[in-house]
């Protein structure tokens, strides 16, 4: 007789199973050579379910004859028209199914398979297909033919495996089928259990959670929704996923968009989007839109110096990266009852790249989609001026505000958190506010990306072996997209140190080395680098949140204090933690120029202005170790007069047009950039509307707006 304990968890195991399971089918796709089969068998013993191999319990039974066989005896087309045949006749429930290389080709067929079943894609790299085909002597798959390499084919089906997979599995040459059906085995569950991914507000506290008190939030949820109710920001209550480094290292090989699909794979539930889907997006984000065919290239600039350039989107700076993006997001996950305002403050380069982002919508999109970008109307430069202007469309307006970034940011969080306004909007004109800054989660996942590519980029480039650390160095202002190289640390790429810099406007260098967050008596200056002219950086609430081990009660009070007070000190063991991550120093205007007018005497390589700031703060605190990767974080046509100025030219006209054909004139590296050029010499809507600094103001706007749109 088994003792109770036994048989307790041979019970718990079969109802696992059968939860698991149920009456879907886990269907295994890949490559000839992937494993299917052998991981097939693995997968239904530890389920305790039948195990199904398409081709030998299916086609040779049905054919009565090989595989190699029928294939040989009919050719290639007739091939996989009888095998398709052959899938449409079959059926299975509970079952773990082991396809053939070649079924995802047969349309009919899969569709047929996913009405009842799980695809799991097993993505084994070509070049390990290939050698296992050569060990087990393939030397024919289906497909094949005179001039067509075993290569080319297995490249070709690739786009047949991502069509049809709801999960993929990453797997590497030396890895053991025992551990690849474990990771089949937690892939299945965390699809079919989207509950376990939700999201939480960096200010609520432990026992709120425990006690049930906080509604469970999703993906879908918080991009649509942007800010917490409570004014806090929304982070993954279950951390970030990671990867080994086994898994970053097959993606060493891979395109930039390959390398997204993946990780954003493991950020986003497919409960939230479908990898289908998510494909479709990244496709379009990246696929047309940007100037260079690597999208985030990695430049040697001198030493051990590289910068990662993130200016060849359509708008010039690094917000297209996720601006790209999160409208196609937004579109897919709001719900379709209701129409959306989608409401952002920029200092600069955010507010050209939303508009460009969301007014690339279906038209069926910007009907019930719009975008407000509010940004300082003397604080920007007069090209991101001029961008922002002539970037309005039919669904995206600009309004200039005469205070500074601070105060457009501000005003957008007491909005939201203005319950009774925004109810208002929503009964009387069917509108709900949305946000598409960075406090937004869905901005931070495709920033994410582009730091975890440039280090396989490095490897890629034999610059380092995988494994060895890098330092990250990022003009710094509202926090995000230091916070996405801190993210991808924490996801296993090896960042050793996020440097921090700052310009003039140095509150986080003064929070990094002291722990003191101090707000009083400081005044915003204007510089050079207009991006980074901000005092309350946002997303640092995020990392706070993170190092305080998710004690949103103390993130709470220490917001609480900055508020009220104009200031707030860390606890000593947080400011350790903080200081293990990150170090800062900030930069002069007078040292930004000279590092520009450097650079390029050296080089012949123009840097912007806020690189020019990184650059400076690299060259203080690297210790040269290890390599720097420089986030280039805009391109210099956008600040003409500050490079004109850099580079000792003295005539400078005020037409931006004429600053960027001066420039254009010196032969510059990298080139001017086109798409800025062409939004420039538009004739479109080059009018905008200015508003005084007041909220009530700003929210007069937003209502004239919804009614000229959505009525």
């Amino acid at each position: 007789l088994l003792r109770p304990v036994a048989f307790a968890q041979i019970w718990k195991s079969w109802l696992s199973s059968c939860s698991l399971v149920g009456n879907k089918n886990i269907i295994l796709m890949g490559p000839p050579g992937a494993g299917k089969t052998t991981v097939g068998r693995i997968v239904g013993q530890k389920l305790g379910c039948p195990v199904i191999d398409i081709d030998d319990d299916v086609l040779e039974t049905t054919w009565n004859m090989s595989v190699s066989g029928k294939l040989q005896d009919v050719g290639n087309e007739q091939f996989l028209e009888e095998e398709g045949k052959a899938l449409l006749r079959f059926s299975a429930s509970g079952s773990v199914i082991s396809l053939t290389g070649s079924n995802p080709m047969h349309a009919a067929g899969m569709q047929h398979m996913k009405k009842n079943g799980i695809v799991v894609y097993l993505d084994v790299p070509t070049a390990v297909i290939m050698s296992r085909l050569e060990s087990m002597k393939v030397d024919r798959i289906v497909g094949q033919s005179p001039g067509l390499s075993l290569k080319d084919i297995l490249q070709f089906r690739k786009q047949f495996y991502k069509r049809w997979y709801d999960i993929r599995v990453l797997c590497g040459g030396d890895i053991a089928a025992e551990v690849v059906a474990e990771k089949v085995l937690d892939a299945v569950k965390r699809y079919q259990n989207s509950e376990l991914e939700t999201f939480i507000s960096t200010r609520s506290s432990r026992c709120e959670r425990s006690m049930g008190k906080i509604s469970h939030k999703y993906f879908s949820d918080v991009v649509t929704e942007g800010l917490a109710p409570d004014g806090g920001l929304f982070v993954p209550e279950r951390g970030l996923p990671k990867f080994t480094a086994g898994e970053w290292q097959l993606l060493i090989e891979a395109t930039y968009t390959e390398r997204a699909q993946v990780i954003l794979e493991k950020c986003i539930h497919p409960a939230d989007i479908p990898a289908s889907k998510l494909a479709e997006i990244i496709e379009t984000a990246y696929g047309e839109n940007f100037t260079c065919s690597k999208i985030a290239p990695v430049r040697h600039l001198v030493g051990n110096q590289f910068l990662l350039e993130l200016f060849h989107g359509p708008t010039a700076s690094f917000k297209d990266f996720a601006l790209q993006m999160v409208p196609h997001i937004f579109a897919y996950c709001i719900p379709r009852s209701c129409n959306y305002l989608v409401l952002v403050a920029t200092s600069g380069d955010t507010g050209s790249a939303v508009l460009d982002g969301f007014s690339r919508l279906h038209d069926t999109d910007k009907q019930r989609i719009a975008v407000i970008n509010f940004f300082p109307e003397d604080g920007v430069s007069p090209i991101q001026k001029s961008q922002m202007i002539c970037c309005q469309k039919e669904n995206a307006w600009s309004i200039g505000v005469k205070s500074d970034f601070d105060f457009c940011q501000t005003a957008i969080k007491q909005i939201f958190t203005n319950s009774d306004y925004t109810g208002f909007l929503t009964v009387e004109y069917g509108t709900a506010l949305a946000a598409a800054n960075s406090i937004n989660w869905a901005r931070l996942l495709p920033q994410i990306v582009y730091h975890a590519s440039a280090y396989l980029d490095l490897v890629h480039q034999g610059i380092i072996p995988f494994g060895s650390p890098v330092d990250v160095c990022i003009p710094t202002g509202n926090f995000g997209n230091i916070l996405a190289a801190l993210y991808a640390k924490i996801m296993g790429i090896p960042i050793r140190k996020c440097i921090c810099a700052s310009n003039e406007n140095n509150v986080l260098t003064d929070f990094i080395r002291t722990g003191v967050y101090d707000l009083r008596g400081r005044k915003l200056i204007p510089t050079f680098s207009p991006a980074v002219d901000i005092l309350k950086s946002s997303n640092l609430e995020r990392y706070l949140h993170l190092i305080a081990n998710e004690d949103g009660q103390l993130v709470t009070q220490i917001y609480s204090q900055l508020e009220n007070q104009g200031h707030f000190q860390l606890q000593n063991d947080l400011l350790e933690k903080l200081q293990q991550d990150l170090v800062a120093g900030w930069c002069s205007e007078e040292d930004c120029l000279a590092a520009i007018h450097s650079v390029y005497s050296t080089t012949g390589y123009i840097l912007d202005t806020h690189t020019a700031v990184a650059k400076v703060v690299a060259d203080r605190l690297q210790d040269r170790t290890c390599p720097i990767i420089i986030s280039s974080t805009a391109h210099y046509s956008k600040f003409a007069p500050a490079i004109l100025r850099a580079l000792r030219i003295a005539e400078i006209n005020q037409n931006p047009l004429s600053q960027l054909h001066l420039l254009s004139s010196y032969s510059p590296l990298p080139p001017v950039h086109w798409g800025l050029l062409e939004t420039l010499k538009k004739k479109g809507n080059e009018d905008h509307q200015v508003c005084a600094a007041d909220i009530s103001v700003l929210m007069s706007h937003i209502e004239t707006l919804i009614q000229n749109h959505f009525m």
